[in-house]
């Protein structure tokens, strides 16, 4: 029995179905989505994962970061996902300033799950106190590093991280740190892709890449960057698949499958 075949029983995918992807080496294919529509498209064509991004800020609210994005947003738009969703994973984005401590963490992290319907809540950065109260709660956690969007004002810009040496074995470190702490998942942004292979290579849970190479145990993108109508430029990492593509699911399956058959990403989508 594949991961895929609870798709006919209705039954979402869930956290042991990806880290049994990792332990076969099947690819996890990932996109963001906000509504309803989106996410019944990325479940129809197969997708394993769906994040509902605070990247909703910038390709959905047209603001220069996410920084602005509220708690109550991401409920809203969690709930038009989830609403359409049948057999993808879905992880949301705690926001900016939303897990300053671990109770109000817990607290937002609630939300998410209660209302918005999240089986997983993401948040940003080296926190394993949080992560582990979080799944003390039976909150389950994906952890994020490397290029951390919610710091964009304290990073100065949108750059590669762990370039250095003590940058990468603190990366590396945080890493597995995060998954002691109890993280189920993790979220490489914007790494250089050897750092990403030993990252992975090191950790038992399944971890995935965003400008991170081909070696992650899976691959997420915004998915209007993929499609090429985001209102800003298309970062270097992703690449437009609905060009040549007939239609919207067209460019979602060849991305799917380009993942699992490890075509994408590339050497030009990778550092």
């Amino acid at each position: 029995m594949t991961s895929k075949d609870s798709s006919t029983n209705k039954q979402s995918l869930s956290i042991l179905d990806l880290q049994a992807m990792k332990q076969t080496g099947e690819k996890i294919a990932c996109l963001t989505a906000y509504d309803a529509s989106f996410a019944a498209i990325l479940d129809q064509a197969g997708i394993d994962l769906i994040l509902v991004g605070d990247s909703l800020g910038m390709v959905v609210q047209g603001k220069e970061s996410t920084v602005p994005v509220t708690v109550d947003e991401m409920v809203y738009h969690s709930q038009c996902v989830t609403s359409a969703r049948e057999n993808a994973f879905v992880v949301v984005d705690l926001p900016f300033m939303s897990y300053p401590t671990p109770e109000i963490a817990a607290e937002n992290a609630a939300k998410l799950m209660q209302q918005g319907m999240a089986q997983m809540v993401k948040l940003e950065g080296a926190k394993p106190e949080i992560i582990a109260f979080l799944v003390a709660q039976s909150i389950p956690v994906c952890a994020h590093l490397g290029l951390l969007p919610q710091s964009i004002n304290q990073l100065g810009g949108y750059r590669v991280q762990g370039r250095e040496k003590n940058s990468a074995d603190k990366i590396l470190a945080d890493a597995i740190q995060l998954e002691q702490a109890g993280a189920s998942l993790l979220i490489l942004e914007c790494i250089p892709a050897k750092l990403a292979k030993k990252i992975t290579n090191q950790l038992q849970i399944p971890v995935i890449g965003i400008g991170a190479g081909v070696d992650c145990d899976g691959q997420v993108l915004v998915i209007y960057d993929m499609l090429d109508i985001g209102v800003s430029r298309r970062p270097r990492f992703s690449k437009n698949y609905l060009k040549g593509a007939a239609d919207i699911s067209e460019a979602i399956s060849q991305y799917i499958a380009e993942v699992k058959q490890r075509q994408f990403p590339t050497s030009e989508h990778s550092y």
